[in-house]
């Protein structure tokens, strides 16, 4: 959420921070409805300063045997009219906050100009390419032949974008998903966390997925929503707080099932698990202050790194562009990872710095250890990484001319043994 004083102080440089996302201005219409608001509260003010004065008035006169028919009279009516005003400011910042919860974050301003993700810049690459004497396969080819990747199931179960596992693979996701939380809890230093995968809607618009993007999430029947990915019920530890400084940075993660309609994306990776409606992620969430947020967000995104080094991948650091960073980052890196079977470079992970955008939506705040008065948290989140796309490119990186998979020497202490699955 943006900040309304930010807005009045310079509605020029807003409407610029909107262009730079490529949405036409929003100030004026912004600010109609502040200016309604604060004008409807200060005539409520000067009537509730009146109504207590013909109080006193009435009690005076009563006092004296006075007759006070007309003082009550214009009590009622002042009743009458404070309810309007009340009425009016309340219609007045709905209106406001409508307008501003869908707007976008302030992009930072060493984001790279451009409207989609041909603009995004190549910050870093890690490995070379590797080479094959042999050409490499895609991953549901090696899957399929492998009788351990079972789509046609998947589809008579649940529909299609979903995936079964067996064997070998099942075990090597999970094999990911557990080495890859013993490297962030005990080499990074966050905390693991067991979050529930259902949220209430104070959380999902705190996390701003709600209302812009409630298409792409999955309701149940009582109101509640399916986490996305585990940023919103971590993020949400924010929610109402006021934290003392001495206890950030608070870093936390989780490895959940994350789901997503994937609304939009007909005909978009329709072969294999790259986009699923179900699939498991380790997320990483820090809550910061607003002067280590930018250290953080470097930080995060190294902890993301180390994953893919010491899996033996070759990946990609990219700065995302201004059209490309997503609604509610200020900046943001993603990971991309070098798929053989595809021949192309592939997101893994993205690590965001949502500044206080998040926090003012879910009024998260910390007392700073010196001056007076709260201030609004930063949060930052970043895939620690998807099971999926890892055990993809593990998979597609990893593979033997006949078709049968080496297990990364990292993940071996989590696969009992096995060295090999073919």
């Amino acid at each position: 959420m943006h900040d309304i004083r930010a807005v009045r102080a310079d509605p020029a440089a807003f409407d610029a921070a909107l262009k730079r996302r490529g949405i036409d201005a929003a100030s004026a219409a912004i600010l109609s409805r502040d200016e309604a608001r604060r004008s409807a509260q200060t005539a409520l003010q000067e009537k509730q300063s009146r109504r207590n004065a013909i109080a006193k008035e009435i009690g005076m006169a009563k006092r004296q045997g006075g007759d006070t028919a007309a003082l009550e009279a214009e009590a009622v009516a002042l009743r009458d009219e404070m309810a309007a005003l009340e009425a009016t400011a309340a219609e007045a910042e709905r209106e406001q906050t409508a307008l501003l919860e869908v707007l976008p974050n302030t992009l930072d301003a060493e984001v790279p100009d451009g409207a989609d993700e041909a603009a995004n810049v190549v910050l870093h690459t890690h490995g070379e390419i590797p080479a094959f004497s042999f050409t490499p396969k895609q991953h549901f080819e090696l899957g399929e032949a492998l009788g351990l990747m079972d789509f046609g199931t998947a589809a008579k179960i649940a529909g299609a974008r979903f995936t079964v596992l067996k064997g070998g693979l099942a075990r090597l996701e999970r094999a990911l998903g557990q080495w890859m939380l013993a490297l962030h809890t005990e080499a990074h230093a966050y905390t693991e966390a067991s979050v529930p995968l259902l949220v209430n809607d104070a959380v999902a618009y705190g996390t701003d997925k709600l209302p812009k993007f409630a298409d792409d999430l999955f309701r149940t029947t009582d109101g509640r929503w399916l986490i996305p990915t585990a940023e919103v019920p971590l993020t949400g530890f924010a929610m109402d707080a006021i934290l003392p400084e001495a206890d950030l940075p608070i870093r936390l993660t989780a490895l959940t099932p994350c789901f997503r309609s994937e609304a939009g994306s007909a005909g978009r990776d329709t072969r294999g698990m790259l986009r699923q409606h179900q699939f498991w992620k380790v997320e990483m969430v820090s809550i910061t202050t607003p002067e280590e947020s930018g250290a953080e967000h470097e930080r995060m995104t190294r902890c993301a790194e180390r994953v893919l080094t010491d899996l033996g991948l070759t990946w990609r650091r990219v700065f995302l562009c201004a059209g490309d960073t997503g609604f509610g980052a200020a900046r943001t890196y993603d990971l991309e990872v070098w798929l053989p079977g595809q021949q192309a470079w592939r997101e893994i992970s993205s690590c965001s710095n949502t500044r206080d955008f998040q926090a003012r939506r879910m009024n998260g705040r910390y007392k700073p250890k010196e001056g007076k008065g709260n201030v609004f948290l930063h949060t930052l989140n970043g895939s620690g990484v998807a099971l999926g796309r890892a055990l993809i490119a593990v998979m597609e990186t990893y593979q033997n001319e006949d078709g049968s998979i080496r297990v990364p020497e990292a993940l071996l202490p989590f696969m009992g043994g096995v060295k090999k699955i073919g």
